[in-house]
């Protein structure tokens, strides 16, 4: 930078007569950055102009050139923008406002410090210097490499100080008295500076002349230099005075100190020792009650409670650093541990006497319950024991040992009285389901010994082995019977009608409803004891606590507990929901066992029983979920539910399998299918037990395979058929599913419904076209040979020269069918058709009617070919349409 200085002072500023000042480099503000320079000058010449010049490099060579100028009385404002931090940013506000950024913030700095300095000395004006360092416009030497520069700035400046009037004047005459002042200024300055020493020499005169002043003055100082010693002396006095006095005031203020501190200390002591006191002090009360209070009365173990608490609160207190070293405080931690030990071991044996007592209290209970379908009732037992919660989860926090053996002895016990009181309970519940048979044999439900319930038990089971499939039993029944007279099959069926739907009907309400009270009395058991777990053992807020955990797994009696050992107190690894779960599952592990055998028993009993459990399992199950998906009851109830669906889908697949295996007897007729009338009672059965279930979509595919299977089996016994017609099969079978599914309104069947109905249509058409060719048939053989000549290519009215077709020939047929003929025809097939038919579908007027409609659109197809074959020839047959209508229908009346 000095020498771009010395450059610009040579060859811009010394050619003009300028003088250069402060110097900084400079770029536009947000512009691209073009380096420039802006100058501080002042001129050589009076009166002292002062400018600031802005130099810029030029573009075609390495030289500097003068751009603008601006003179120093035509600022206004100086802006540093910051007078706190630096920001090479600065404004010059002169006929508009400049914006500039310094290359550094020193420059900035010592620039605008000649300014404000200039500004001072020429100018008489001032300019307002804002956000500008008040440290900045007060020092006048910068620091660093510019300080040379602003002291030559400064000895220059100093070079053309301005002469006062007095002086001006003196100069004016001393140059008058000298005629040579201005022709020849050395001579000048020669004869001023011997004047000077002429001067100088009359002063050295005049001091030597006062040497006697000089001696008076002398004297004077020696006295004064004696009064100052004395002065000396008295102060050096005062200060050895000043010095003890010192000394004892030391003496004093350490005294001071010492006593302040000691009062500090016996403060701090106090405090303490108050701290200790009042935290780890447990009342006599507390500890009495810990010792001897009285377990089994509300008000002992609310004092008990009480005491607890203080006393975890007294062992659990955060002792201050230097506490745990203390005799006192060591032995007050040692009887509380002492305390803990014996209440925990004391609440402990307490607890499990409680336990055990339950046992044999709900075990004299059990006589009552045993001939009604209900369970014990445990609220009294819960509502003791839940005295004691805040005692456990004090155990539980204190001394988790104890806390897991009580949670050990309580799933223990309570296993073993559940167990019975359940088991006891199912058989009650079996023996219900089993106490009427549909012989109408009752059988004893009087309380009697678990031996002897079971063994009566197996023996209902056995026998009733022989019930199952009363439906299939029917089948076989209604099979052999279709050969014999229509009387005795109707009879036949009748019963079977009545043993199906009486007896079925209510054997099976009856189980509902003992299934329903079954879940309905084990739901309320588990939620109850559920809750209690959760109340009584604490389960229900989960504690975290920091420390080095070590893991490990204990087998509690059959059940995994998995817990973790942190800073020596166990804690749950799993959530305390599985804990929950995992204490159900102990207490209540013979439930899922004893439901899946009555589902059993019920599914041996009448597979039917399959649809009543589904809804009634699967409606608990999803009452269950809606409470906790996760919950014990939840568990097991969904256990126990893909079990019945299984059994339910076994039933479906028995029946279609029973479908494959029907066969009918070759001597009779065959009528409405076995296959086919069970699937109506399944399906009427099956809406009725699903009507709001909430799985219906398993029903569904169970109709949709059923009834595929329905539909192969009529087929498969149709195409077998011998004594009925196949027509006659396929039409009286899909005839009753069609009603069937009309009469139900079974959504997801409504395909298969428009197929039964296509089939009978189509069959019942075929049985008509089949049958009615045999009352006319001569006749009916002499139009297809006439149709048949007109396929050839015969024109109509050429037919009747044919020899066999001619006009003699359908004369010779149409006379052996009169009128007489034609309705002993009718009457044979109306008789024919009544045998074929089963009266239990009663489509026998149906098929009637069809047959009449078909004769009639018959008899008009020939009376159209005689008159286009033979027009003119007066043939006609010997019966009208009239006569048709009155044969059918005398025919009908007399049958």
């Amino acid at each position: 930078m000095t020498a771009i200085k010395h450059a610009l002072q040579r060859d811009i500023f010394t050619p003009n007569d300028e003088r250069l000042l402060s110097i900084v480099n400079v770029c536009k503000a947000g512009k691209k950055k073009r380096n420039c320079f802006l100058c501080a000058t002042v001129t050589t010449e009076r009166p002292v102009q002062v400018n600031v010049v802005k130099v810029k490099k030029s573009d075609k060579g390495d030289f500097y050139k003068r751009q603008t100028a601006w003179a120093l009385r035509d600022l206004a404002v100086v802006d540093a923008k910051d007078a706190v931090k630096e920001n090479p940013e600065f404004d010059l506000h002169f006929d508009k406002v400049y914006k500039w950024v310094a290359s550094s913030t020193v420059e900035k700095n010592t620039f605008i410090s000649c300014i404000w300095k200039l500004n001072q000395r020429y100018l008489r004006k001032k300019i307002d210097f804002i956000n500008v360092s008040s440290q900045l416009l007060e020092e006048s030497v910068p620091s660093g490499e510019n300080q040379s520069v602003a002291g030559g700035d400064e000895e220059a400046v100093d070079e053309y100080q301005e002469l006062n009037a007095r002086e001006e004047q003196d100069i004016e005459i001393m140059m008058e008295g000298c005629e040579y002042a201005i022709s020849n200024a050395e001579a000048f300055a020669e004869k001023l500076s011997r004047e000077l020493q002429v001067l100088d020499g009359a002063n050295i005169q005049s001091i030597m002349a006062s040497e006697k002043q000089v001696n008076i003055l002398m004297k004077l100082l020696d006295e004064a230099l004696k009064e100052v010693d004395q002065i000396e002396l008295k102060l050096s006095s005062y200060e050895e005075m000043l010095q003890s006095v010192k000394d004892q005031m030391d003496q004093i203020s350490e005294s001071n100190h010492l006593i302040h501190l000691s009062n500090t200390n016996n403060v701090k002591l106090l405090s303490e020792i108050e701290f200790l006191v009042n935290h780890m002090d447990l009342a006599k009360g507390h500890i009495k009650a810990l010792q001897e209070g009285d377990l089994t009365s509300s008000r002992g173990i609310e004092a008990c409670t009480n005491a607890a608490d203080a006393l975890l609160q007294c062992m659990n207190v955060a002792l201050r650093p230097g506490h745990d070293m203390l005799h006192a405080v060591k032995q007050q931690q040692q009887r509380f541990s002492d305390l803990r030990e014996q209440f925990a071991r004391r609440l402990a044996s307490h607890l499990n006497s409680v336990f055990v007592q339950q046992g044999h209290d709900q075990s004299s209970t059990l006589a009552q319950h045993s001939a009604e379908l209900t369970l014990p009732n445990h609220h009294p037992f819960h509502r003791d024991l839940l005295r004691y919660a805040k005692l456990m989860e004090w155990l539980k926090n204190t001394d988790y040992g104890k806390y897991e053996g009580l949670t050990k002895n309580y799933m223990d016990y309570l296993s073993r009285l559940y167990e019975r009181e359940i088991k006891d309970f199912f058989e009650v519940a079996k023996i219900k389901m089993t106490g009427t048979t549909r012989e109408g044999k009752k059988f004893a439900t009087l309380p009697r010994k678990e031996s002897a319930v079971k063994q009566e038990t197996e023996s209902l089971h056995g026998s009733s082995g022989k019930l199952t499939g009363s439906t299939s039993s029917l089948n076989k029944l209604s099979v052999q019977s279709s050969g014999n007279r229509r009387s005795q099959s109707s009879s036949l069926l009748d019963m079977g009608n009545m043993s199906a739907s009486d007896l079925d009907v209510a054997d099976r309400t009856k189980f509902d409803k003992i299934f329903e009270q079954v879940l309905s009395e084990l739901e309320p058991l588990c939620l109850a004891e559920q809750d209690f777990i959760s109340k009584f053992f604490k389960l229900q807020q989960h504690q975290s606590t920091s420390g080095t955990t070590t893991n490990e797994v204990e087998e509690m009696d059959g059940v995994a507990l998995s817990r973790s050992y942190t800073s020596g107190v166990p804690q749950t690894i799993s959530s305390e929901k599985d804990m929950i779960r995992q204490m159900m599952t102990k207490i209540f592990r013979c439930i899922e066992p004893e439901l899946n055998n009555l589902i059993a028993l019920g599914d041996k009993i009448d597979s039917f029983n399959s649809l009543y459990m589904l809804v009634k399992m699967s409606h608990h199950v999803w009452t269950a979920q809606n409470v906790d998906p996760a919950s014990f009851l939840s568990t097991t109830l969904g256990n126990v539910l893909v079990t019945v669906k299984r059994n339910f889908d076994k039933c479906i697949s028995n029946q279609m399998k029973q479908m494959d295996e029907v066969k009918i007897s070759k001597k009779s007729k065959v009528g409405i299918l076995p296959f086919v009338a069970e699937f109506e009672e399944f399906a009427a059965l099956a809406e009725s037990i699903f009507k709001n279930a909430e799985r219906r979509g398993d029903l569904d595919k169970a109709y949709t395979k059923l009834i595929r299977a329905v539909f192969v089996s009529v087929e498969k016994v149709a195409n077998e058929s011998q004594k009925t017609p196949r027509d006659v099969v396929m039409m009286e079978n899909f005839h009753h599913i069609f009603a069937t599914l009309s009469r139900l309104k079974i959504s997801c069947l409504e395909a298969e419904k428009k197929e039964a109905k296509q089939k009978y249509t189509d069959h019942l058409q075929s049985y008509v076209i089949y049958s009615l060719g045999q009352p006319l048939e001569k006749l009916n053989h002499f139009f297809e040979g006439v149709e048949a000549r007109v396929a050839q290519g015969i024109r109509e009215e050429e037919v009747s020269y044919q020899l066999a077709f001619n006009k003699q020939e359908l004369r010779k047929v149409i006379k052996e069918y009169p009128g007489k003929e034609v309705k002993k025809g009718l009457d044979n097939l109306y008789k024919k058709v009544d045998k074929h038919l089963c009266e239990e579908e009663n489509l026998l007027q149906v098929v009637w009617h069809s047959m009449q409609d078909e004769f009639i659109r018959q008899y008009k197809h020939f009376e159209g070919l005689i008159a286009r074959c033979y027009p003119g020839s007066g043939i006609t047959m010997e019966f009208t349409i009239q006569d048709i209508l009155d044969y059918c229908s005398s025919i009908a009346q007399s049958h």
